[in-house]
């Protein structure tokens, strides 16, 4: 009955906990995250780099009337290369291999639309490269409705779409498509028979391809069209009913992980920012370690 066995006991338990979930590859920053972890009422997924692999591919290349594949390409590739998006990336890398080496032109002052797209300037002319949304914002006229039903046609079929706009001409789309991790399906089913009730995918992506991504992992619930304020609201919305843990990896959740209960960085993949924020990190880029530190939060406990 000493208040000294408690005393003694609670720190080494931690201490017991931290040092285990670090032989396996997850840092865990301090008692405070390792105890949450155990009583965890939700659980909200970023999309990208998290529920999967983070190497989207190139599958769709659509040009707007009287424009050729490589014009669209060599714009979209000369403004991306300044983004490090993982999007991005796979445009350069798809988009180069397709143009076979031709000569890019040059792109300057890159500005980032956050959760809409790029800005930037080639041979003097204003680019954006975005989303559908930020066309309706940028230009009373909005999409061409030709290419506007075929980027809407890629996304049922959950594909990432992006329009590119040169000055006053549309060039047209691009749709990229990422995999699903391996193991996200069979850590999803553990996690709910650890008894998390509720699990929601968070992303910027259009709804239909929020949807589809989290249907092929057994997800319930999807929200699309976020921006970053919208994860921290949802978060927020969530943690309502009890303790909630956001897992990500990029900048954009960043503000969602540091308002989390729990906040998790996937860390090969993830962000500075997003490791910085986070109360734990995945250092494997491992998603099969997340039911094992909650079980370990709870033995713990």
């Amino acid at each position: 009955a000493s208040p000294c066995a408690l005393a003694i006991s609670t720190p080494s338990a931690v201490l017991s906990g931290v040092a285990r979930a670090a032989r396996s590859g997850v840092l865990i920053k301090g008692g405070a995250p390792l105890e949450r972890l155990g009583v965890l009422h939700a659980l909200a997924f970023d999309k990208t780099g998290t529920l999967t692999e983070g190497q989207p591919r190139v599958t769709d290349v659509l040009t707007a009337e009287n424009i050729d594949e490589e014009t669209l390409l060599s714009v979209a590739v000369a403004v991306e290369r300044l983004s490090d998006h993982p999007l991005a990336a796979a445009v350069v890398r798809d988009g180069s291999e397709r143009l076979g080496g031709a000569a890019l032109p040059v792109a300057t002052h890159l500005q980032s639309l956050t959760g809409k797209g790029l800005r930037a300037e080639v041979d003097g002319q204003v680019v954006y490269i975005g989303k559908r949304a930020l066309f309706a914002e940028i230009d009373a006229a909005g999409l061409p409705k030709d290419l506007d039903a075929r980027m809407l046609r890629l996304e049922s079929e959950g594909r990432t779409t992006f329009a590119v706009k040169h000055g006053e001409r549309y060039l047209g789309a691009i749709g990229l498509m990422d995999t699903p991790r391996a193991a996200a399906t069979a850590v999803i089913a553990q996690l709910r028979e650890l008894g998390i009730r509720e699990m929601v995918r968070l992303s910027g992506d259009n709804q239909q391809v929020a949807d589809a991504v989290a249907k092929s992992v057994g997800i319930d619930r999807a929200l699309g069209n976020l921006m970053p304020e919208d994860k921290v609201t949802t978060i927020r919305e969530l943690q309502a009913a009890g303790d909630v843990a956001m897992i990500g990896d990029g900048v954009n959740d960043a503000p969602a992980l540091a308002v989390a209960s729990v906040g998790i960085a996937m860390g090969a993949a993830g962000s500075d920012v997003a490791l910085e924020t986070a109360d734990v990190a995945l250092m494997g880029d491992d998603l099969s370690k997340l039911p094992f530190v909650i079980g370990l939060s709870r033995q713990t406990r």
